[in-house]
């Protein structure tokens, strides 16, 4: 039997196989550890990170509650994306099911106007 990590591996390999950005639709690439949340928006063709986004990165971030680092993560990560005057963005949950930080994540990313 594998193990979490694993199960999470072989999920986002399949996931990904699927999956491909461009310039103008990167890739919003998600990864959750226990502690901390990590965001990038990716061009698979050209092979560049774009833009990305942590809660380490954000000095604001850093005693508040997840949900208030998912909001604060999402804004920083839709400004720097729409700086960059990018409209639509392909969703990478990495593995990760679909549900409690990544759900409230991606409908934050959406209230922002970025579209999936």
């Amino acid at each position: 039997m594998a193990s979490k990590k694993e199960q999470r591996k072989i999920r986002h390999k399949r996931i990904r196989a699927q999956l491909f950005g461009s310039s103008k639709a990167p890739r919003l690439s998600v990864f959750k550890s226990n502690k901390h949340l990590y965001l990038q928006l990716i061009d698979d063709m050209g092979q560049k990170t774009l833009a990305s986004s942590s809660d380490l990165a954000i000095k604001e971030a850093g005693e508040k509650s997840w949900t208030e680092r998912l909001r604060l993560i999402g804004l920083d990560l839709a400004k720097k994306a729409k700086a960059k005057k990018i409209k639509t963005i392909v969703f990478d949950r990495g593995g990760f099911p679909y549900t409690g930080n990544i759900k409230k994540l991606a409908n934050i990313i959406r209230e922002e106007g970025i579209k999936f």
